[in-house]
């Protein structure tokens, strides 16, 4: 059990889908409102969001390894439980772990933005382990897709502003949408390169029920409908923050060219690292915008 194998564990790459988020609502929030802004509670919110993505990671390995998802002849990235390298129990001992100091961390946040926190805090750690564990595990019927939407786009962009704000607002909403459909472009790729195997553990990924090109056409989706998204900005005359995201969209173009031109393979480990980067770089460079206006 060394640092090494822990860090593989944690599928560090994936980590942009907990960082855009926290980044483009607190750039929202401090555009809007700077002189309430306190980066106290935004960096809290990233630690919180890492420890619940990291836990969500853990319980997903030891659990598709259980359910036989995962096995010698996955193409995807090594899987700390598959390979031997730490037994399912370990896992899952690290990912209660890192619910726990979510809550930890959650704490200072529920004080600082009230009972909504709490709720958010507590249906985030609930599915969670719900992706895939407990009766109804959302990867398993079809549900991955949405649950990465709604809770790595809508809840997390709009509860950071909510936190830094104490409001709700529809320019967070959008935002949200942009960045929760580009972190849903990871989970989308990642259900397609696994297709076959997933047929064989019954795991019904929404890859698996819509077939190959149906899912090819969700990815390329995913990737542009944050773009479109963009007249938002430019309706409330935020030139900025319409212009600079398309810096990132021949990124899109290529990828999903190469998607769609090659069957699910081991390569597709590479698609979904420039679908990281892609969401990261729109994060940054909206962010960006945002300050500009």
């Amino acid at each position: 059990m060394t640092f090494s194998t822990w860090l593989l564990a944690t599928r560090p790459k994936t980590l942009t889908a907990a960082l855009v988020p926290v980044l483009c609502a607190s750039t929202l929030a401090y555009t809007i409102d700077h002189a309430s802004f306190k980066t106290s509670l935004s960096v809290l919110a990233l630690i919180s969001s890492f420890l619940i993505q990291i836990g969500t990671n853990l319980v997903n390995d030891a659990i598709d390894f259980k359910k036989g998802a995962d096995t010698a002849e996955r193409i995807g990235p090594q899987r700390v439980t598959q390979s031997g390298l730490l037994t399912p129990r370990q896992v899952m001992m690290g990912a209660m772990i890192c619910f726990a100091l979510a809550l930890l961390t959650g704490i200072p946040l529920v004080i600082a933005g009230g009972w909504p926190l709490i709720i958010v805090g507590c249906v985030s750690l609930f599915f969670a382990y719900g992706y895939t564990g407990g009766p109804f595990p959302l990867a398993y019927l079809g549900l991955g897709d949405l649950f990465v939407l709604i809770f790595f786009g809508f809840v997390a962009v709009g509860g950071v502003y909510f936190l830094q704000t104490g409001t709700v607002d529809v320019a967070a909403s959008v935002v949200g949408a942009q960045i929760g459909l580009l972190a849903t472009t990871l989970i989308a790729i990642n259900n397609l390169r696994d297709r076959e195997g997933d047929i064989r553990a019954n795991k019904r990924t929404l890859a698996v029920r819509l077939g190959v090109k149906l899912a090819r056409v969700e990815i390329a989706l995913l990737c542009f409908l944050p773009f479109v998204l963009n007249l938002y900005w430019l309706k409330i005359h935020w030139k900025w923050a319409t212009l600079l995201p398309f810096l990132a969209l021949s990124l899109a173009f290529k990828l999903c060219r190469d998607i769609f031109k090659t069957p699910p393979s081991a390569v597709y480990n590479q698609y979904l690292g420039r679908a990281a980067g892609l969401h990261l770089l729109f994060g940054l460079l909206w962010s960006a915008g945002c300050f500009l206006r």
